[in-house]
């Protein structure tokens, strides 16, 4: 089959003219138009249908770098079921890969958690697990800060150890891509930073850093901010925080959670106006109500509250995550917050994979499965 004139998001992340070449359910070819070498008449005859997709754009499938769970999972629950339960929703919600985030618990939990999880991305592999392929980790806590914890549980945050982050990256077997770190909580956060910023990637998340002391993080080798505005100084024009030092770092790459709650859509549009969308990532930061309805849900030991698109601690009522998935999110950014259809799609596929270090699509295998950004993934969007 051959679908035609369709919208196709290429790897240099702008939408150009084409036709999609599916043989046996899967994606074989992408065909631009006025690509010379990419395609030939005979594509056309020889198929056994032929489609006009006019109206309708073709992208890769997500990559969430950033949600806890949905349908009532967790990844913290740290069984192969509660993975399934999040691979398959995410896949059949358009998420084709998964890094999913951890909460703060003790380390012998977390451990726990990580090893599950890189024991379900070893049956992923090896073909006895489908769902969306599960990628990465991205551990917000323990090495956060007690004032903008959120709702993370401060009962077990401890101050950062490069030995612990190892005992991390031992159990995760290579899964774990991003661990989180509170600097202005841990006075020997810059030696701890160059201990392990070649193993794994090392946010910002959680913090209550000044100006001063990120970009003293981001010098020694931090590269990423955890939902950014979120659980972090705000900004202001005297005391730039967080935020001013990643606007300041060009190699450091931004969350965003753009569910309509976390963030106004004018600082979303600022957001991308100060820094860009080559580094900003479109995140869900879902909880295990996504896909629910209203009710109570526990995080941590905790109590939230879903109400509608609204998930707050019943203690303090802080917001303590979305219930919306990341293709929702995405969709929010471009209908709702005027974001360039370009520019979200870039954040929710190229931008992510990158961070995570997945391949970006523009040289990897397209008929290899879970390979990234790749055109074996493409899913059509009707409007």
């Amino acid at each position: 089959m051959i679908i035609q004139n369709v919208d196709i998001f290429s790897p240099d992340c702008h939408f150009c003219r084409g036709s999609i070449v599916v043989k046996d359910d899967r994606i074989e070819r992408v065909i631009l138009d006025g690509d010379p070498v990419a395609g030939s008449p005979a594509d056309v005859q020889e198929a056994e249908q032929v489609m006009d997709g006019s109206g309708c754009y073709a992208i890769p499938g997500l990559i969430d770098i950033h949600f806890h769970g949905c349908m009532g999972a967790d990844f913290c629950d740290g069984t192969r079921d509660a993975i399934r339960i999040l691979a398959e929703y995410e896949a059949r919600s358009g998420i084709t890969a998964i890094c999913p985030a951890t909460l703060t618990l003790p380390v012998s939990q977390l451990c726990h958690v990580l090893s599950e999880g890189a024991a379900y991305a070893r049956r992923q592999q090896e073909g006895l697990e489908s769902g969306a392929d599960l990628v990465g980790v991205n551990m917000e806590g323990p090495f956060i800060s007690h004032v903008k914890k959120g709702a993370q549980n401060e009962d077990y945050i401890i101050p950062c150890d490069a030995d612990i982050c190892e005992q991390f990256i031992r159990a995760g077997g290579g899964l774990l891509k991003i661990i989180g770190l509170a600097p202005e909580e841990n006075p020997e956060y810059l030696s701890y930073i160059e201990a392990v910023r070649d193993r794994v990637k090392v946010s910002l998340a959680h913090t209550n850093a000044d100006y001063d002391t990120a970009m003293a993080a981001f010098e020694a080798g931090a590269s990423h901010a955890v939902h950014l505005f979120n659980a972090m100084p705000e900004l202001t024009h005297r005391e730039p925080g967080v935020v001013g030092a990643v606007c300041d770092s060009p190699h450091v790459t931004a969350e965003l959670i753009c569910d309509g709650n976390h963030v106004h859509p004018s600082v979303v549009r600022g957001a991308f106006a100060m820094i860009g969308d080559e580094r900003i990532v479109l995140i869900s930061d879902s909880l295990r109500a996504c896909g629910l309805g209203d009710g109570l849900i526990d995080l941590g030991g905790q109590q939230v509250q879903v109400t509608g698109t609204r998930a707050t601690l019943v203690d303090g009522g802080n917001l303590a995550g979305s219930v919306t998935n990341l293709m929702d999110c995405m969709r929010i950014c471009v209908q709702e917050m005027g974001i360039p259809l370009e520019s979200a799609v870039r954040c929710a596929t190229i931008n992510p994979a990158r961070v995570i270090g997945r391949p970006s699509g523009e040289n990897s295998d397209p008929a290899r499965k879970g390979s990234g950004v790749t055109y074996n993934v493409l899913q059509i969007l009707c409007g």
